[in-house]
């Protein structure tokens, strides 16, 4: 399917690339249906409306710079995606690049959760004070190559 993304022009897709987000994300919960597409900067992810060309948002694997990343999410949050065993979870961040040269953070407080089978999807809200919505990527991933992991 042909698809207007706000990074790439129109792109052909996979229908295996379509997520439903049955409850929308925060702050823009009327948009439902999204496609997951590689961008162009590894190890980045665009995630694009279907309903709106001009929504879209980076993602990226919170393990990559956060491999102690932990979620207290209960099986009633996961039901509603069919969610019942963590090997079927696939877990991003969303990506904010500020325009004020500020540091690329990533939203840990928040992750999307998608059942890689159903690719039905959630944004979570995670309660444990380590996690904010506002962790800075390549500070977070110094650390890591400073202590040697």
């Amino acid at each position: 399917m042909k698809v207007l993304t706000k990074a790439y022009g129109t792109v052909e897709v996979n229908e295996r690339q379509k997520i439903t987000f049955p409850y929308g994300l925060f702050g823009f919960e009327s948009l439902k249906d999204y496609v997951l597409l590689d961008a162009e900067q590894q190890p980045f992810y665009w995630l694009q409306s279907l309903d709106e060309e001009n929504t879209a948002f980076i993602l990226i694997d919170p393990f990559i710079f956060r491999p102690d990343y932990e979620m207290d999410i209960s099986n009633e949050e996961l039901l509603p995606i069919g969610i019942t065993e963590s090997k079927k979870a696939v877990i991003f961040s969303i990506v904010t690049i500020p325009s004020n040269n500020g540091p690329m953070t990533a939203n840990l407080q928040g992750p999307l959760v998608i059942n890689r089978d159903s690719r039905l999807g959630i944004q979570a809200v995670l309660t444990d004070s380590r996690w904010k919505t506002k962790h800075d990527i390549m500070a977070e991933l110094a650390s890591l190559k400073r202590e040697g992991r």
